[in-house]
C-alpha cells in the first residue's frame, strides 16, 4: 500500500505553508508490519532531502543517526521500515516561517494525519518528534477524546509520563531532522531513549 494514494489534501486551505512542497510518503508499505508511527515536523526545503527521496537525503541521515544512537543497526529508511517503523510528517506542505500556526496544524491533522494513522491497524506506539507533532497529536486527541493528551511544558519534563491514545502508547520527544539535532548531545540522548522505549513496547 502507498499512503499517498489513500490520504491527501484536496483543498489546501492553509496560508502559512508552501504547497509546492506538499508531500505524503509515496512508498510501498506493508501496513500489517508497522508497529511504531513516527511523526516528524514538516517536509524539508528541498524535497530531495525528504525521508523517502533517493540517494542519501539529509532527513534520512539524521533519522538513521537517531536509530543508531538508540542501538539499532540501520543504514537506510528501508532498514527503519523493516524495524516496523513508519516515518511521516505532521504537516504535509513546506514551512514558510519558523513556527507553524495552530490552525494549519489542526487543518493537516484533520485532513491527512489522523487518516494516515488509521492506515496502520497494528500500530502499538506513536513517536512525536518535536512540538509540531505534539500539537498535531493533541488536535487529534481533542476531536476524539474531548481533551488534549500531552500537557504543555518543556519536553524533557513531560516525555517520560505515560500517554495513551485509543490503546496506543504515545511518546513525546524532540525533532530528529534539524541541524541542531546534530549539535545538541543532550537531545540526541533523549531521542535515542524515546525511540528505544517505543520499539521495546512492540
Amino acid at each position: 500500500m502507498r499512503p499517498s494514494e489513500f490520504v491527501k489534501c484536496t483543498d489546501f486551505p492553509c496560508k502559512d505553508v508552501n504547497k509546492e512542497r506538499y508531500i505524503i510518503p509515496n512508498i510501498e508499505v506493508e501496513t500489517g508490519k508497522i508497529r511504531t508511527f513516527m511523526i516528524s515536523e514538516a517536509p524539508p526545503e528541498d524535497l530531495g532531502d525528504y525521508f523517502y527521496a533517493p540517494k542519501n537525503p539529509f532527513f534520512v541521515q539524521t533519522t538513521v543517526q537517531a536509530f543508531s544512537d538508540a542501538g539499532f543497526n540501520v543504514a537506510s529508511m528501508e532498514d527503519i521500515l523493516n524495524l516496523g517503523v513508519y516515518v511521516t510528517t505532521a504537516i504535509k506542505c513546506g514551512k514558510t516561517t519558523y513556527s507553524i500556526s495552530p490552525k494549519t496544524i489542526d487543518n493537516c491533522s484533520i485532513r491527512v494525519l489522523e487518516k494516515e494513522i488509521k492506515l496502520f491497524p497494528k500500530t502499538k506506539t506513536i513517536l512525536l518528534m518535536g512540538d509540531t507533532a505534539i500539537k498535531a497529536m493533541n488536535c487529534i486527541a481533542k476531536r476524539n477524546l474531548g481533551k488534549a493528551m500531552i500537557p504543555s511544558g518543556s519536553t524533557y519534563k513531560i516525555r517520560k509520563n505515560n500517554y495513551i491514545y485509543k490503546g496506543l502508547r504515545v511518546f513525546p520527544s524532540y525533532l530528529q531532522t534539524g541541524k541542531s539535532y546534530l549539535i545538541e548531545k543532550s537531545k540526541r540522548k533523549m531521542i535515542a531513549e524515546d525511540i528505544k522505549a517505543a520499539l521495546e513496547h512492540h
